[in-house]
């Protein structure tokens, strides 16, 4: 069973950002839906524009990027770089939101599998408390619930 808008958004220090999100299906679906370009495409973003770029190179030192037109034609771009990767357990990158070259983040994710159920909890790192707070303030969290909903969608159609 699907269910919505059920990431829970935490502040664990004045940088950080903590999101975790329990999705009906296994680690190694899960793994797949947010690694692969056909299935990224799928969900990332959902129904808040059209994704216009979605390059992954996974490995570390391998590079992403992922875009997207706005129903309002305005381009909205992030990129960064994998630092670790765990197969099906753990992905630790950069992330930066193109208009703010200069505050990055780090991004640690982690999938932990019971029952075939997976736990995605997502540290995000921010250099300083400003930047945390901007990208709060940036409305992420009502694209980021939409988008867990559609990835958990991708992750079930997987089986």
């Amino acid at each position: 069973m699907i269910s919505t808008n059920t990431a829970i958004v935490t502040l664990p220090t004045d940088d950080q950002i903590l999101i975790t999100r329990e999705f009906d299906a296994p680690a190694h679906l899960v793994w797949r839906a947010v690694t692969e370009p056909d299935l990224v495409r799928q969900w990332w973003g959902a129904g808040h524009g059209e994704m216009t770029v979605c390059d992954i190179d996974l490995r570390v030192g391998g590079t992403w990027r992922y875009a997207q037109t706005t129903p309002d034609g305005q381009e909205v771009g992030f990129h960064g770089e994998y630092l670790e990767l765990v197969q099906d357990e753990r992905i630790v990158n950069t992330e930066i939101f193109d208009p703010f070259p200069d505050n990055g983040a780090t991004t640690t994710m982690t999938l932990v599998e019971a029952g075939g159920r997976t736990t995605l909890t997502t540290l995000v790192q921010h250099g300083t408390a400003e930047a945390r707070d901007m990208h709060i303030a940036s409305g992420m969290e009502s694209g980021m619930q939409a988008s867990f909903d559609a990835l958990e969608r991708v992750a079930v159609s997987l089986r």
